[in-house]
């Protein structure tokens, strides 16, 4: 079977893990702790970062924005990007926002600071971060109400890769329940679709030993 090496809360696995589950690839997930340095994980991903894949023949594909294009490309019968070429760079731009800008001005400051350092022994949280990234994700959940609101999924009349993204940058954050849910609704009833998709299960069920989740975390009806 093929193996996943992720952790639970980098969004570029979650998006790896929806995507399989939406392909309905089956994968043994492998909990990989990127502070660790493990040598055989660094022998698979130089970087050291997951997720990364690793086929039933041993193929090895490295790298969260790699992985995404890997399994589109490979896995196409199920397809998350649409065929054409202008609405393919829709959807990359959309995912280019949740990986790259919400990451580094929301999940960085928000789950990174909370709960990455406490995982990984790298000290206390910054309180200067944290409060720039409360500030920050009320600018991203407006702009996913704006999308919401004009377009049946984020990038456009399907469900798509973007949509993944975004949830799963979202999910993250959720953990550590700092996302203002009641003060877009929009946005949460987007959410709402996304979170009862099966594919989504697994996000769902994650529960980090010594730092559980929120209680509506899980709850479809929050």
């Amino acid at each position: 079977m093929r193996i996943l090496y992720h952790h639970p809360l980098n969004p570029l696995s979650r998006i790896a893990r929806v995507m399989l589950a939406e392909k309905g690839l089956p994968f043994e997930p492998v909990i990989e702790k990127p502070w660790d340095r493990r040598e055989d994980f660094l022998l698979l991903n130089p970087a050291g970062e997951p997720p990364v894949l690793v086929e039933e023949d041993g193929t090895v594909v490295a790298g969260g924005l790699p992985l995404l294009e890997y399994l589109e490309e490979a896995y196409p019968d199920l397809p998350l990007m649409p065929r054409e070429i202008v609405a393919r760079a829709e959807v990359r731009r959309i995912v280019a926002w949740f990986v790259q800008k919400f990451d580094r001005e929301v999940t960085e400051n928000l789950v990174g600071e909370k709960l990455i350092k406490r995982l990984s022994g790298q000290g206390h949280p910054f309180a200067p971060a944290i409060r720039a990234g409360l500030a920050n994700i009320q600018y991203h959940m407006e702009y996913i109400a704006f999308l919401s609101e004009r377009r049946s999924w984020l990038a456009g009349p399907h469900f798509t890769v973007a949509d993944i993204a975004a949830a799963a940058a979202l999910s993250c954050v959720d953990y550590v329940d700092n996302v203002p849910w009641d003060k877009v609704p929009e946005a949460k009833d987007w959410y709402a679709r996304i979170k009862s998709r099966p594919s989504f299960r697994s996000l769902l069920a994650d529960n980090i030993p010594g730092c559980p989740p929120p209680r509506h975390y899980a709850d479809l009806d929050f």
